[in-house]
């Protein structure tokens, strides 16, 4: 018999089979939406079975985007989607990896806290990743947990947090917990139909560590018929209505509303014996998605960047766009461009149509000429722009080089012994030897000039943006670029640093140091992407015009 628990709050642990990325992160954002529609205070967290102790050291070609949350946690892209879909900031805390728990459990052993025991598996990495799990839950902030549980069942990887999960069930009794299983059933074209024997090994495996999953969510690309319900209910030990249907859609948007008419919210409460409370609210959701899916306008705007084989990389950015597209009822359509393909030769032919154009954030030297030329015709053509991150710092550099007349003028990052280090590392950078977790991270102040673009997005003085860099713009020739007509609109108020930059001769031209992207959510899209997106639909009906700027270099006390 498990012990009695005493907990009030109830978790929800999210397991996937057959395949990877078949979108459990979604399925869990979308349940949790439902949850909190209903009332409830829900968070998610991401169990990660990869080694590494977090994604920052991770290519993005091997991981995607690193996401970035308010404490300064380099965090799985997942939780991306978390705080776009509830509208709530997350933490270091809903993001765990093997190689944080692992490097948890040795440096604990180093100092002795095990009394000389042998350490193993179990119990010590389960009892820490157990420790994890529950660290949101004893918040007091929520009334449920969700926990997705990376990779599938079945990879040695994953095996400790399926046993903790199996322990966790036990210990608390099964009524304060609930396992969704996020599997494939498989389309045959050649004989027509579905197959559900993929699902039924899943679950078998799953059953074979101790595991009954409550709810099935099968994703297809065709509807499930009743019979076909019954049949994997049946041989899954489920019930019938916790057979859950996840058909392909359009847009992830919509993946909550489906889950709705699924009723997953309700099996979900009913298995945690929670009372219904409301019916959830979805009309806000529901008008974004009708205004997603019925767009007025069109715009192009170019992403140019050097991870664009793996649109991943960029995912926040991508999602910010369609934030701010559905705000002014546009359709954003993203032209990827691979920044080592661009050169002063064919800028023109590239980007010639497009009606704004994004550089995007990155590291190192390849592809950052691609990025200065796609700037520089920016800027002498008027295509309204937007630099992020080492986007900022290039839009730093080209002005440095052709309108300053700095010829050389670099980012040390890329040419250490440049006459013009206009971009540099920070001084507290400078002698930090290690790579992971020590970039400036997470979110600080911007205090921003009024009479400004900047101030003209924001509509106020100060803001908190999240940051992930060693480079900055140098300071010291912040007066050369004033004076030649570009302004720092933008600076951290307790050092000095430039934060955003903008052209004073330019109808929309703002590179920024800090990431917009990681604030954008769905109900209240970032205002940088939205002007952005309102200025690019000014330049295709001609109807963008030169800006009225008063702007001196006077920060304004917010």
């Amino acid at each position: 018999m498990s012990p009695v628990s005493t907990t009030s709050v109830r978790y929800v642990f999210v397991t996937g089979g057959v395949t990877s990325s078949l979108g459990k992160g979604i399925i869990s954002a979308s349940l949790a939406k439902l949850l909190q529609a209903r009332g409830y205070r829900v968070t998610i967290q991401k169990l990660d079975p990869y080694i590494n102790v977090d994604p920052g050291t991770l290519n993005p070609y091997e991981h995607g985007e690193c996401f970035v949350t308010n404490d300064g946690a380099e965090t799985d892209l997942d939780l991306g989607h978390y705080e776009r879909f509830l509208n709530i900031p997350t933490s270091q805390s809903n993001n765990v990896t093997t190689g944080r728990i692992y490097q948890t459990v040795i440096n604990r052993e180093r100092e002795g806290a095990y009394l000389g025991k042998t350490v193993q598996v179990i119990p010590h990495i389960t009892d820490e990743i157990k420790r994890r799990i529950k660290l949101l839950g004893e918040t007091g902030e929520y009334d449920i947990v969700i926990t997705e549980i990376g990779g599938t069942v079945g990879d040695i990887e994953s095996l400790p947090y399926i046993e903790s999960v199996r322990q966790m069930i036990w210990e608390m009794g099964s009524s304060n917990a609930a396992v969704i299983h996020l599997t494939l059933l498989p389309y045959l074209s050649t004989t027509g139909e579905l197959k559900t024997k993929p699902t039924q090994h899943s679950v078998k495996m799953l059953l074979e560590y101790g595991i009954q999953p409550d709810v099935l969510v099968c994703r297809t690309e065709k509807p499930v018929s009743n019979d076909l319900r019954r049949k994997i209910a049946l041989f899954c030990n489920v019930n019938i209505n916790a057979v859950i249907e996840s058909i392909d859609a359009s847009t992830i948007y919509e993946v909550p509303l489906l889950m709705l008419k699924e009723q997953l919210d309700k099996v979900i409460i009913n298995k945690l014996k929670l009372p219904l409370k409301q019916e959830p609210d979805m009309l806000a959701w529901k008008d974004f998605l009708g205004k997603l899916k019925n767009p007025v306008y069109e715009v192009r705007i170019a992403l140019i960047g050097k991870y664009i084989e793996l649109k991943d990389a960029y995912k926040s950015i991508a999602e910010s766009f369609i934030h701010a597209g559905v705000s002014n009822e546009c359709k954003v359509k993203l032209e990827w461009i691979h920044s080592e393909k661009l050169d002063a030769g064919n800028v023109k032919s590239t980007l010639g149509s497009m009606h704004a154009i994004l550089v995007a954030p990155g590291f190192g030297e390849r592809g950052i000429e691609g990025k200065i030329a796609a700037i520089r015709f920016a800027r002498e053509n008027k295509i309204p722009f937007l630099g992020i991150c080492l986007g900022m710092q290039c839009a730093v550099v080209e002005f440095a080089r052709n309108v300053l007349g700095f010829a050389d003028a670099h980012s040390t990052e890329v040419s250490p012994e440049s006459n013009y280090p206009v971009i540099d590392m920070m001084e507290d950078q400078k002698d930090i030897q290690h790579k992971g977790g020590t970039m400036r991270l997470g979110e600080f102040p911007c205090s921003i000039v009024k009479g400004t673009k900047a101030y003209h997005v924001y509509g106020k003085s100060k803001v908190m943006e999240r940051h992930r860099h060693r480079y900055e713009f140098n300071s010291k020739y912040l007066s050369d670029f004033e004076k030649g007509g570009m302004i720092a609109s933008g600076i951290n108020p307790d050092n000095g640093l430039v934060e955003m930059v903008e052209l004073k001769n330019h109808p929309w031209f703002i590179g920024v140091q800090f990431h917009p992207e990681y604030k954008s959510t769905v109900l209240h899209p970032h205002p940088l992407f939205v002007r952005f997106v309102k200025a690019a639909l000014d330049k295709s009906n001609g109807t963008l015009q030169e800006p009225k700027s008063d702007a001196t270099a006077v920060i304004v006390n917010s």
